[in-house]
């Protein structure tokens, strides 16, 4: 954003900062209502428009814990074409629950992934519906004050950390920097791989975590691209053109890394959520058409993907291939990560176990 727009900008945002500063003094002087429950519940959210990496991080948690817990995920399916709580199953579409919730369904067909507007009424709803379930994990539910879930991870971009940023619409920020005290975890994402030490404790210095915080490290991790209904495997090599087709909140990652991977590339780039029609498609088929090289593939984000369901029959025939990301922890901390989600959901259970 240019800084002559920003300073025209600038008290819109301070006017929605004393809004939100009420707002939260409200819930702090419990006012305005907030609900827990005793039962673990994680929350995965950030203080910024954009994409930050809730979903992969919610992927990581639930192949994390999947094998261990009955495991439960709920967001509150944005854009989607439907109203109030749903769970996913076999008949189920993007469009039914949006596509985040959707990209879940499918690579975890094994755990239950519900979509709510209202997460105080979802939870307990959706324990009525599975009540096998023993962790929910909520999706961008961060700001949502009328739940406290036990346990808040917040993510922060490395190139757009919270506390260099302003609120909108000045800036990119939904909320005041001071809410990520409520956060127990905060993870700076999508950082370079070498990230130093130096500037690790730089970071560390301006994000000021309290004394019961943990600040984690990850770096965005791309595996090999796979076909979008068939599921095979494909590979990207410097020979290969790519007909790139985005339409999520920061592409800016992935095309970075394309262009270190690849030397011929072209970018259809859509907006955060777009849902394709047929004109799009009409688009992709005559960009790719165009590309010479013998060796050419389609691409697109997960995310993308599901929307991309829908068209099977139009698209079949052309190799469209999607391409995963997943965190990857830096500085060996993987394991130390995992252990406090673990240690928290086991919490419940030594509480539950003293009150029989």
């Amino acid at each position: 954003m240019k800084e002559n727009l920003k300073k025209i900008l600038y008290p819109f945002s301070f006017l929605y900062a004393g809004i939100l500063r009420i707002r939260h003094w409200l819930f702090d002087k419990k006012i305005l209502k907030s609900a827990s429950f005793n039962f673990p519940i994680i929350c995965i959210g950030n203080i910024a428009t954009g994409g930050t990496g809730k979903t992969p991080m919610t992927e990581y948690l639930v192949s994390m814990l999947k094998s261990h817990f009955n495991i439960a995920t709920l967001s509150r399916g944005y854009k989607r074409k439907t109203k109030g709580f749903a769970i996913a199953d076999k008949n189920t579409t993007a469009i039914d629950i949006g596509d985040e919730p959707m990209q879940l369904h499918v690579k975890h067909p094994d755990i239950t992934v519900a979509v709510g507007e209202e997460r105080l009424v979802a939870i307990p709803q959706l324990l009525h519906a599975i009540p096998q379930t023993e962790v929910i994990i909520l999706d961008d539910a961060f700001q949502h004050r009328q739940v406290r879930a036990g346990f808040n991870i917040l993510l922060t971009d490395y190139k757009n950390l919270y506390y260099k940023d302003f609120l909108i619409p000045a800036g990119n920020l939904r909320d005041i920097p001071r809410a990520a005290e409520r956060a127990q975890v905060i993870v700076v994402t999508k950082c370079p791989a070498g990230l130093q030490n130096d500037e690790r404790e730089k970071i560390m210095s301006k994000l000021k975590p309290g004394k019961e915080q943990h600040v984690f490290f990850t770096e965005n991790k791309y595996g090999r691209p796979y076909h979008i209904f068939n599921k095979q495997y494909g590979e990207l090599n410097k020979d290969t053109s790519i007909l790139l087709i985005t339409g999520i909140a920061n592409p800016g990652y992935m095309i970075e890394f394309l262009k270190e991977t690849m030397t011929g590339m072209e970018i259809l780039q859509f907006s955060d959520h777009h849902i394709f029609t047929s004109d799009d498609l009409k688009n992709f088929k005559e960009s790719f058409s165009k590309m010479t090289r013998p060796s050419k593939m389609i691409l697109t984000t997960e995310k993308d993907s599901v929307r991309l369901q829908k068209f099977e029959k139009e698209l079949s025939g052309l190799p469209v291939y999607c391409l995963p990301v997943q965190h990857h922890f830096l500085f060996y901390e993987a394991t130390k990560f995992e252990n406090l989600v673990i240690d928290f959901i086991n919490s419940f259970k030594k509480i539950n176990n003293s009150n029989n």
